[in-house]
C-alpha cells in the first residue's frame, strides 16, 4: 500500500520544529476534523477496507502567530481519495481549548511563506498535474487565490 505520509517530505518544504500533542488533544484535533475511531485507527474513510489507510498528524504548529497550535491531519489512499492520493485536514486549538476545523480537502498540502488575513499562510495543494491551486484565508475561509508550479504563475487548462 502506497503511504501518503512518505510523499510530505518530497512535496513541502521541511516543516518549522513540530510539536506533539497529548493523547486528549490528539483524540480532539482527529474528532474535530471529522475522524471515526476504527480499532486503533483514526479514519475519515471508514469504508476502506485497506488495513493500512489511517489519519496521522503530519504537523503540529502555531500557523498564524496567535500563540495556539494547529495540526495538519492526512490520510491517503486511493479507495477514498482515487488519483488524489490522500486528503488533509487543518485544525486549530481555540482559546478556550477545543479544536475546529479551518480547512480539508484532497491532494498534498504546502504551507507558503505568503500570508492570508489574519496571518494564515497560504496552501498549495498539490496533486496530478503540474499546474496547483494556491487558497489564500479570507478571514472565514480558504478560497482559491491562484495557479502555480515550482513558484512560478501558471493556467490550469
Amino acid at each position: 500500500m502506497f503511504a501518503f505520509a512518505s510523499l510530505l517530505p518530497f512535496c513541502a518544504p521541511a516543516p518549522a520544529a513540530s510539536e506533539k500533542l497529548s493523547p486528549a488533544d490528539e483524540a480532539a484535533a482527529f474528532t474535530a476534523a471529522g475522524f471515526k475511531l476504527k480499532g486503533r485507527q483514526w479514519r475519515a474513510c471508514v469504508d476502506d477496507p485497506s488495513p493500512n489507510t489511517r489519519g496521522e498528524i503530519a504537523e503540529v504548529r502555531d500557523l498564524n502567530g496567535d500563540g495556539r497550535l494547529e495540526a495538519l491531519i492526512i490520510e491517503g489512499g486511493s479507495f477514498c481519495y482515487g488519483n488524489q492520493v490522500g486528503g488533509y485536514w487543518l485544525v486549530s486549538k481555540q482559546a478556550n481549548g477545543r479544536w475546529t476545523p479551518i480547512t480539508s480537502g484532497t491532494g498534498i498540502p504546502t504551507f507558503l511563506a505568503t500570508k492570508g488575513v489574519g496571518g494564515w499562510p497560504d496552501i498549495e495543494i498539490g496533486g496530478p498535474g503540474f499546474c496547483f491551486p494556491v487558497v489564500r484565508w479570507n478571514g472565514r475561509a480558504y478560497v482559491e487565490n491562484r495557479h502555480q508550479y515550482e513558484g512560478k504563475p501558471c493556467r490550469r487548462k
